[in-house]
């Protein structure tokens, strides 16, 4: 049986604007991490962009997270199209996005 700590919601408030941010554990591994906006989500390494990309999503990708709040001020390595087109650009820190998802 799964313990009931495989998957944490939290929400983020940063200058009025709410992000969700989700931890699943994962077997013998960091845990998986998302954060969604109303326009688009930060992704962590596991995650392929070029997924995102083909679909033509506002998606940016970070690695070697832990958790929500290492998250925040990760760099962004990678930016789908759509992504760059809303300003959101690899080298920038999610913290400084996050308005713009």
């Amino acid at each position: 049986m799964l313990p009931y700590t495989v998957l944490r919601t939290k929400i983020i408030e940063i200058n009025g604007k709410k992000i969700v941010g989700f931890e699943i554990d994962l077997p013998n591994a960091p845990p998986l991490i998302v954060l969604r906006g109303d326009k688009g989500f930060v992704m962590c390494g596991y995650m392929d962009i070029k997924v995102a990309e083909k679909l033509n999503l506002v998606a940016a990708r970070i690695t070697g997270v832990k958790n929500v709040e290492e998250a925040l001020d990760k760099t962004i390595s990678e930016a789908t199209s759509k992504a760059m087109e809303q300003e959101i650009k690899p080298g920038m820190k999610v913290r400084d996005i996050l308005k713009i998802l």
